[in-house]
C-alpha cells in the first residue's frame, strides 16, 4: 500500500491524493484515502503523504555501452543508474561491440539484463549490420529476438532506398524506427553547432540544415510508406516546425527531446567544453525556446536522455595540452542523464507542461511509441511505480552517481524534484534513507494499531 500520497497516471487521467494497492506485483486499485482500502490481512505501508505516486518512468533511449565498452558504462551500472534517476524501463541503442545486428546479440543482452539489471531493459536493434548504412540487418530476426524498435542511432543511414525499406517494413510490422537525423555530408569532422560560438573558437560547426534535411527525408519517406518515424534527439526549430507539419498532415511520425536540448545552449561549450560535445549539438536560445514549445504543443512526445556514458579519460584525452579546440576535436560526443533527467525535466518545464504533462512524456507515451504494456497504474498493470519529492532541491554532485561516467555538463546546477524510490513489479528496488523511515509492515489480523516500522527486503 502506498498511502496518501499525490497520484499521476497520465493514461488514465488521474491526478488526485489516493493510496494505491499494489499485490503480487500487479496495481490492484487506486482509491480516495480510507483505512481498509486493501483486503489483504497483512501488507507493507509507505507514508506517501507530500510525495507523487507516479508509473516507472521509462527512457526510451539509453546506451548502455554493453557489450564492447565497459569502461564507460555496464549493464548493471547503466540500470543502477536509471533505477536511482527513477527509471522502471529503459531502451538501450545497438552501437555496442558487437552492434546490436544479430538476433544472438539482441538474445545477449535481454539475458544480461535479467541477471545484472536493476530495471527493464528492452533492446533495440540495427537498420544496417555493423551500422555501417550499407546491407540491412535482418530485421524479422532482430524483432523476433525482442527488439521493440530498429535504430542506427549515432549514425545516420544516408541510404535513402534501405530508410524506405525499413519504413515499409515498419508498416507491416507496427514497430518504430528511431531516426537519427544527421546529413554526413554537412555533419564530418564538425564538433558543435555552427554560429557565432564555434567562429570564436574557431571550431569547425554543423548547420541546423544538416538535422532539418534528413527529418524531412524521412517524413516524407514515412508518408509514403505508412511507417513509423520516431525522430531522435529534435534540436533544431526548424526541426520541431517540420514534425508539427507532419502531424498535421497525419503522418505517423512522432518525437522525442533530451534534457540538455530544451535547457542549455551553444554557449556551454566555452564553459564546460568536452562534457558540453554531444550529437546533435547543443544549439542556439531560439532553438531551446523551440524545443519547449514543441513539448508543450504536442508536436514532441516523449522526454529521453540519450544517456551516453564516456571515460573520464576519453572526455579529458590526455595526448592533447589544455586546449579547449584540441580538446573538442578528439574528445567523442555524448553526455549522461539518467540521474538528472526527472528533476531536469521537472524544474526546466514547469512553466511550459503541467505536472501531468511531464509525466506523460516520461511513462505512458513512450510506452505507447515503444509498444511496452508499461508506463500505466491501470488495474491488473505491472506495479512499476516511482515516487517523487516535487519539493526536493538538491545540488548535482557527478561524484554521487551510480553510473560509471561522469561526463555531464549540470555539475553544480540546483534542480528541484527528485525521485526517492523506485518499485519495480511490487518490489522496493530502491529508496532514500527516509522513505525507508516512512515504510511500516502492518498485521492487520491483530489490532489495526499495532504497526511497526522496519527496514529489510520488500516482501
Amino acid at each position: 500500500m502506498i498511502r496518501g500520497g499525490r497520484v499521476i497516471d497520465p493514461e488514465n487521467r488521474i491526478d488526485q491524493v489516493a493510496d494505491l494497492l499494489l499485490s503480487e506485483g500487479k496495481v490492484c486499485q487506486i482509491g480516495a484515502k480510507q483505512p481498509n482500502l486493501s483486503s489483504d490481512k497483512t501488507g507493507v505501508v509507505i507514508d506517501a503523504t507530500g510525495l507523487l505516486v507516479v508509473p516507472g518512468l521509462i527512457d526510451m533511449h539509453v546506451h548502455l555501452r554493453e557489450p564492447g565498452f565497459e569502461h564507460k558504462e555496464t549493464i548493471q551500472t547503466g540500470t543502477r543508474a536509471a533505477m536511482i534517476g527513477g527509471f522502471t524501463s529503459i531502451a538501450c541503442m545497438a552501437n555496442t561491440n558487437p552492434t546490436g545486428d544479430s538476433a544472438e546479440t539482441i538474445a545477449w543482452v535481454r539475458s544480461k539484463a535479467e541477471i545484472e539489471g536493476t530495471v527493464n531493459v528492452y533492446p533495440i536493434g540495427t537498420i544496417t549490420r555493423n551500422l555501417e548504412g550499407k546491407v540491412k540487418s535482418d530485421w524479422d530476426a532482430l524483432l523476433e529476438a525482442g527488439a521493440v524498435a530498429l535504430s542506427d542511432d549515432g549514425k545516420t543511414v544516408m541510404d535513402t532506398a534501405i530508410m524506405r525499406d525499413v519504413f515499409s517494413h515498419s508498416a507491416e510490422g507496427g514497430f518504430p524506427v528511431i531516426d537519427h537525423c544527421e546529413d554526413h555530408h554537412l555533419t564530418a569532422d564538425t564538433v558543435m553547432n555552427l554560429g557565432a560560438v564555434s567562429q570564436r573558437l574557431s571550431l569547425p560547426g554543423q548547420p541546423n540544415a544538416s538535422e532539418d534535411i534528413i527529418i524531412a527525408r524521412d517524413i516524407l519517406l514515412a508518408e509514403q510508406t505508412g511507417g513509423h518515424a520516431h525522430i531522435a534527439h529534435v534540436s533544431t526549430e526548424g526541426g520541431v516546425d517540420l514534425i508539427r507539419w507532419a502531424k498535421r498532415r497525419g503522418v505517423n511520425v512522432t518525437a522525442e527531446a533530451c534534457g540538455h536540448h530544451f535547457t542549455i545552449t551553444e554557449a556551454e561549450v566555452e564553459k564546460h567544453g568536452t562534457n558540453a560535445k554531444m550529437h546533435p549539438p547543443l544549439r542556439t536560445q531560439k532553438d531551446v525556446a523551440a524545443v519547449k514549445q514543441g513539448l508543450a504543443d504536442g508536436t514532441i512526445d516523449a522526454i529521453v536522455t540519450d544517456h551516453a556514458p564516456h571515460a573520464h579519460f576519453e572526455k579529458n584525452p590526455l595526448d592533447v595540452d589544455d586546449s579547449l579546440q584540441q580538446a573538442m576535436m578528439v574528445a567523442p560526443a555524448g553526455i549522461i542523464g539518467l540521474e538528472t533527467s526527472l528533476p531536469l525535466a521537472l524544474t526546466q518545464l514547469k512553466d511550459s507542461l503541467s505536472l501531468s504533462g511531464i509525466i506523460a512524456k516520461m511513462t505512458w507515451i513512450p510506452a505507447q511509441i515503444l509498444g511496452i504494456e508499461r508506463g500505466t497504474l491501470s488495474g491488473g498493470a505491472v506495479a512499476d511505480v516511482t515516487l517523487i519529492d516535487s519539493n526536493l532541491t538538491q545540488t548535482v554532485d557527478p561524484d554521487t552517481f551510480a553510473s560509471k561516467s561522469r561526463n555531464t555538463p549540470f555539475v553544480g546546477w540546483e534542480l528541484t524534484g527528485w525521485p526517492v524510490a523506485t518499485i519495480r513489479a511490487g518490489q522496493l528496488a530502491w529508496s532514500t534513507d527516509h522513505i525507508w523511515s516512512l515504510v511500516e509492515e502492518t498485521d492487520q489480523s491483530e489490532s489495526q494499531g499495532n504497526q511497526s516500522s522496519r527496514r529489510g527486503d520488500w516482501p
